[in-house]
């Protein structure tokens, strides 16, 4: 059993950690205050090869596993949690349309995705589906050889900023196997966008997508007809462990600036660490959001090995938000009346990783997958 990760992960990490200090970390309140990422920031991150970690080197990417791309991600999560999301998208995207295209298919979508000059969203959530995605109501109609796509769906990230969509609606029967994947150009005027006002990653660009008879055509299904939300929900299973990553690694953050705080803020004569009240909770916090990490990465090696990651991966994502806001909110006592001020470092990071716990599956929705796993379907809710 090997808990090091390889040379050339550790390279990864470095690089793109001090790209964050550079080119993220430092317009974070910024970000968070504007509710949109600065000018150039995207075109930053696709030179950086960041869009392109998962992609296939024979359309353009990096062809990185799934734990280096953990790793990544957890850099830039310490940075800001909000810049992590085009990153996700491409991984998660690309990897679905990289398992399911045709070769024709793969070299018109994978290289702008790479190259980041297609900003994807996966697009199936709606208003009054969230959890029990496979009863979406969004349809796509046949309309001479291709399709016109109609519907509304909603809480999609990056809705302020994507060009391009993975966009799952009704092609059928009721139930997912009715359901199919298009992967289209979101800049028509059949799509109108509204922008949520969130509580945390603001500059991430949540929102509403409403499509009017979207066109959409016959080489932009994704796989057959019927089979869009079985596909994506088989990618859930990388997407949640890394989701799980970003969590922690925000956590970690917090937790390691309330015990820079504690080493110099001093009380009654001394720092504030030699207090059992204040060092015990912040190493109950490192703890947790330690072995979180390890099941996490766990389900990603599963992955990459060709090991079912479902148990791990869910395991993972209805736990480690839940550790890391409560180690963000251990870390606001730390720091005091200072950690209460949006102008101290550790406010916007509690707004932001609440969020967490919804992202790509709840707890319930999670701990539902995992019961089924261990207990087997009859048994289990």
């Amino acid at each position: 059993m090997e808990f090091e990760f390889t040379p050339d992960q550790r390279a990864l990490a470095k690089r793109v950690r001090e790209f964050a200090a550079e080119a993220v970390a430092p317009y974070r309140e910024q970000n968070d205050a504007d509710g949109a990422y600065r000018p150039g920031l995207l075109a930053e991150l696709a030179a950086e090869g960041l869009f392109a970690l998962m992609i296939p080197p024979e359309h353009g990417g990096a062809g990185l596993d799934a734990v280096s791309a953990g790793v990544a991600l957890e850099e830039l999560a310490a940075a800001d949690l909000s810049v992590c999301y085009p990153v996700l998208n491409a991984a998660l995207v690309g990897r679905v349309l990289a398992a399911n295209g045709t070769p024709g298919q793969l070299a018109r979508w994978l290289p702008p995705i790479a190259k980041g000059e297609a900003i994807v969203s996966l697009c199936l959530t709606e208003p009054g589906h969230g959890m029990d995605a496979a009863a979406i109501e969004t349809r796509a109609e046949q309309d001479g050889d291709g399709w016109r796509v109609t519907g509304a769906k909603t809480s999609i990230m990056l809705a302020a900023y994507a060009t391009h969509g993975l966009v799952f609606a009704r092609t059928g029967e009721p139930g997912a196997h009715g359901i199919s994947a298009f992967y289209t150009a979101l800049d028509d005027a059949a799509v109108s966008r509204e922008r949520h006002a969130d509580l945390g990653c603001r500059s991430g660009g949540r929102g509403g997508l409403v499509f009017d008879g979207l066109p959409a055509g016959a080489d932009d299904v994704v796989g057959a007809p019927g089979r869009g939300f079985v596909e994506v929900m088989r990618g859930f299973d990388v997407s949640r462990a890394l989701i799980a990553l970003m969590a922690i690694a925000v956590g970690q953050a917090a937790v390691d600036e309330a015990m820079a705080h504690a080493r110099t803020r001093e009380a009654f004569g001394k720092p504030i660490g030699r207090f059992q009240s204040v060092s015990f909770p912040l190493v109950e916090c490192a703890t947790l959001l330690h072995a979180a990490r390890l099941v996490a990465y766990e389900a990603l090696w599963r992955a990459d090995n060709g090991l079912d990651p479902r148990v791990p991966a869910n395991m993972t994502k209805w736990w480690a938000p839940k550790v890391a806001m409560e180690a963000v909110h251990q870390a606001l006592l730390t720091f005091g009346q200072l950690g209460y001020s949006e102008d101290g470092p550790v406010a916007q990071r509690l707004r932001d990783v609440i969020g967490l716990q919804l992202a790509d599956g709840t707890a319930a929705a999670t701990k539902l997958v995992v019961a089924r796993q261990l207990l087997g379907r009859e048994s289990a809710p």
